[in-house]
């Protein structure tokens, strides 16, 4: 049993092998195959942000799969009568197999996990982390390209606060990916993973221009500016809608190209996109499913089979 707090919890082989898990429980994921690995375990939802995909992904991921869930919030619980989280994990621990936690402090997954002896995967902790977004997106690039390997990807948007992009980049340059970052200069990425990125011999390239990355992109991956994560309103009125893709610019697209985002979207993807062949969003939302059933059966201990059948 393993926790996933940071991608540095998966090897290079083990991102593959869960990829490989992932791709052959797209039946189950659907409710085309009944599979019920986790049957009799019980997983705990635990939820102090406001979540949509990441939330109904684990929830669905674990029903398909036979398990049950408890979901847990922070509203019409003890935490509002302040209950710290150390011991609302030690609650969890006698009543879960397994938990869950987005949390808006940084720190804190790696916190939960060090308090407990359940696996605990991290669904989001502030501006930290977000490794199981990582690997869904993994899934949905290789989907796309066949590989995850050598790639020119760009990040655009909000990649200060962004825990998606933080992730994600560190996942794809051990993969050979060349990164481009877009963003205004105020939402730029940390000094700190840039260099980190660099250090490891990716080859990085930091631009305010979105247009001038389309051309030679295989993966174009938007973010939302998060306008919770600025305590100024006023800094974020100024960066809101600076980047948005519409229809008209994948006419200087690769053949191929895919546009990905986190979602939600507020004005970064004009509608127009999505009945394009690049949008993957939507399908990069259920990716969800078979990669966090995947990542539950690995952190539970339980073998999927080499054959699905349907």
């Amino acid at each position: 049993m393993s926790d996933v707090v940071t991608m540095d919890d998966l090897s290079n082989e083990e991102i593959l092998s869960i990829l490989d898990d992932s791709e052959r429980l797209v039946p189950v994921a659907r409710g085309d195959v009944h599979l019920p690995l986790l049957q009799g375990k019980v997983l705990a939802n635990m939820f102090y942000e406001n979540s949509t995909r990441t939330r109904m992904s684990f929830e669905t991921a674990m029903k398909r799969l036979g398990g049950s869930v408890l979901n847990f919030t922070s509203v019409g619980t003890s935490v509002a009568k302040g209950e710290t989280l150390y011991d609302t994990m030690q609650m969890v621990e006698g009543y879960a197999d397994i938990a869950v936690i987005r949390h808006p402090r940084q720190g804190a997954a790696q916190y939960s996990a060090d308090a407990v002896d359940i696996p605990v995967l991290n669904a989001g902790d502030g501006a930290g982390n977000h490794p199981t977004q990582t690997m869904l997106d993994l899934f949905s690039i290789r989907e796309a390209h066949g590989t995850i390997e050598g790639l020119n990807v760009v990040l655009v948007g909000d990649l200060r606060y962004g825990r998606t992009v933080h992730s994600l980049s560190h996942a794809l340059v051990r993969f050979g990916a060349k990164l481009t970052l877009v963003s205004p200069d105020t939402l730029s990425m940390p000094d700190e993973i840039v260099n980190d990125l660099r250090d490891s011999g990716a080859e990085v390239f930091e631009t305010s221009d979105l247009g001038d990355a389309i051309p030679d992109a295989d993966v174009i991956y938007m973010t939302r500016i998060q306008k919770e994560r600025f305590p100024d309103e006023d800094e974020y009125a100024k960066v809101a809608g600076i980047y948005m893709l519409d229809a008209n610019d994948m006419h200087g697209a690769k053949d191929g190209m895919i546009v990905m985002h986190p979602l939600p979207r507020v004005g970064e993807l004009h509608p127009s996109l999505d009945s394009t062949p690049n949008a993957r969003y939507f399908q990069q939302a259920f990716n969800g499913v078979p990669t966090r059933m995947a990542l539950l059966c690995r952190s539970l201990g339980v073998t999927i089979p080499e054959e699905v059948n349907r």
